[in-house]
C-alpha cells in the first residue's frame, strides 16, 4: 500500500513565503510546512491543515519563535580557486587600485597561477570549507565559475570541482564557464587567438562533457571587449547554453544592454550602468544582480542604480561574489545587509533577492518560494522579525537548513 504521509512537517512558525499574498514578505505568522518526496505539500497557515499532525506527516515538529523562508541562492561565486590575495587587501588598504595591482601581475593572474599549480583535490581541499560557510547561514544552491584556469585543462578541473562540491555537500550546484575572466599571460600579445580558443575549443569541449550550465564572460577595459564578448554569446546561443555578464563594474562599455540582446538570464556588478540599458534588461527580463561585497572591498563609491531597477521592474538579486581578490565573503546573508546599509534595499527586497529572484538568475524556476510544487529547499532562522536577517551584521542564526527535502548536516 503507497504511504501517502508526508516526510516532514514544521509547525508554529512563521513563514516568509515570498509569494503575492497580500503581505509583505508573502508572511504567515502562524504558519505550517510540510513536504514529501522532496517538494513541498503545504504552506500556509496552521489552522489550514487537512489534518491532525501526527495524522498528516512521519515526522513532525514544533519551532515557535522561529521563522522559515525559502533557502537562500548565492547565484554569484568564484568559490574554486587556489591560494588567496590577502596581500592585495594590504596593497589597496596602501593606495594601489584593483587595475594597478591587476596590471602588475596582481589580481586574477595571480589567481590563475595557483589554481594552475593545484590538483583537483587540492583544489576540493581548499574549496569545501568555503562552500560549508555559506551553507552554514542559510545557503541552499550554489553558483560556481570558472575564469582561473584559462587554459583547458585547468577550467576543466575547476568544474570539475565544482560538480564534486555538490556531490560532497548534498546541494545543487551550477557552474558557469568563465573563461573569458581575464588574458593569460601566455597570450598576452594574442588575443584573438586566446579568444578562439575559448569559442571554438574550450566551451565545445567543456559544454560536450556536461561540465556547463551556463556561460560568462569579464567584459571590461581590463578584461574583454564587448566585440569578444558577444562573439562568446553568439557560441553559447549555438550551443544552447545561456549567458550572463560581470557588466559595468569599473566602467559603461554597454555589456548590461548586450546581454540583454542575447536574453541573458543577468547582468552581474552594474555600477555604471545606464538607463537605456536597464531597460533593455527590464524589457529582456535579465536580472540585476548586486554584489555588495565587491563594493564594500574595493570601498567603490558609486552605486548600483537602484532607482532605475525599481523604476522599470528589473528583479535585483543579491550574491557574495566570494573570490579571493575583492570579495572575498562568505555568508550570503552578510551581503544581503549589506545590501541594505550600502544600496539602500529594503530587507524585504535583499531577502527575495537571495532566493526568489537569485533562482531567477540562475534560470531555476523550482525554488526560491515557499509554495507548493517548489523544491523543500527550506531555512529555519532563530529570528522573531524577519528584517533581524539583515539588521544582524554576522552571528549564526541559522537553526537549520533541508535541500530537497533532506536535512543539511
Amino acid at each position: 500500500m503507497t504511504d501517502i504521509r508526508w516526510d516532514h512537517l514544521l509547525l508554529d512558525v512563521g513563514l516568509a513565503t515570498l509569494t503575492d499574498n497580500g503581505q509583505p514578505y508573502g508572511a504567515i505568522e502562524q504558519g505550517a510546512i510540510g513536504w514529501k518526496d522532496g517538494r513541498i505539500v503545504f504552506a500556509g497557515p496552521r489552522e489550514e491543515l487537512p489534518g491532525e499532525p501526527g495524522t498528516l506527516s512521519h515526522r513532525v515538529e514544533s519551532l515557535p519563535g522561529h521563522w522559515v523562508t525559502p533557502g537562500l541562492v548565492d547565484c554569484h561565486t568564484h568559490l574554486v580557486f587556489g591560494g588567496d590575495r590577502a596581500q592585495e587587501f594590504e596593497l589597496r588598504l596602501e593606495g594601489a587600485s584593483y587595475e594597478e595591482i591587476a596590471r602588475k601581475g596582481g589580481g586574477i593572474v595571480s589567481s590563475v597561477r595557483a589554481t594552475r599549480a593545484a590538483d583537483e583535490d587540492e583544489l576540493l581541499a581548499q574549496s569545501l570549507p568555503r562552500a560549508r560557510a555559506l551553507l552554514a547561514d542559510g545557503v541552499t544552491t550554489l553558483e560556481i565559475k570558472s575564469g582561473y584556469g584559462l587554459e583547458p585543462d585547468a577550467e576543466r578541473r575547476m568544474l570539475r570541482v565544482a560538480r564534486r562540491i555538490g556531490q560532497e555537500l548534498g546541494i545543487d550546484v551550477r557552474t558557469s564557464f568563465l573563461g573569458m575572466h581575464a588574458l593569460p599571460p601566455e597570450y598576452a600579445n594574442r588575443r584573438d587567438d586566446y579568444v578562439a580558443l575559448v569559442c571554438d575549443t574550450m566551451l565545445p569541449a567543456l559544454a560536450e562533457e556536461g561540465l556547463v550550465d551556463a556561460v560568462d564572460a569579464f567584459c571590461e577595459g581590463i578584461g574583454f571587449t564587448l566585440a569578444e564578448t558577444e562573439r562568446l554569446f553568439a557560441k553559447a546561443t549555438a550551443l544552447g547554453l545561456p549567458v550572463k555578464l560581470h557588466a559595468e563594474q569599473l566602467s559603461d562599455l554597454g555589456g548590461s544592454g548586450l546581454v540583454a540582446r542575447y536574453k541573458g538570464l543577468s547582468a552581474d556588478h552594474l555600477e555604471w550602468t545606464n538607463e537605456d540599458d536597464v531597460r533593455a534588461m527590464a524589457d529582456a527580463g535579465t536580472v540585476a544582480v548586486l554584489l555588495p561585497g565587491a563594493y564594500y572591498a574595493l570601498r567603490d563609491t558609486r552605486p548600483p542604480p537602484i532607482d532605475a531597477f525599481r523604476r522599470h521592474g528589473v528583479a535585483m538579486a543579491v550574491a557574495t561574489d566570494l573570490n579571493p581578490g575583492t570579495s572575498p565573503l562568505l555568508s550570503l546573508r552578510l551581503a544581503m545587509s549589506m545590501a541594505c546599509t550600502l544600496f539602500r534595499l529594503t530587507p524585504e527586497e535583499a531577502l527575495r533577492g537571495a532566493t526568489q529572484h537569485a533562482a531567477r538568475a540562475l534560470g531555476l524556476d523550482d525554488r526560491g518560494t515557499l509554495a507548493v510544487g517548489q523544491r523543500a529547499d527550506v531555512a529555519v532562522w532563530d529570528v522573531r522579525h524577519l528584517p533581524e536577517l539583515c539588521y544582524w551584521i554576522g552571528g549564526g542564526l541559522l537553526r537549520q537548513s533541508w535541500v530537497h527535502g533532506e536535512r543539511l548536516p
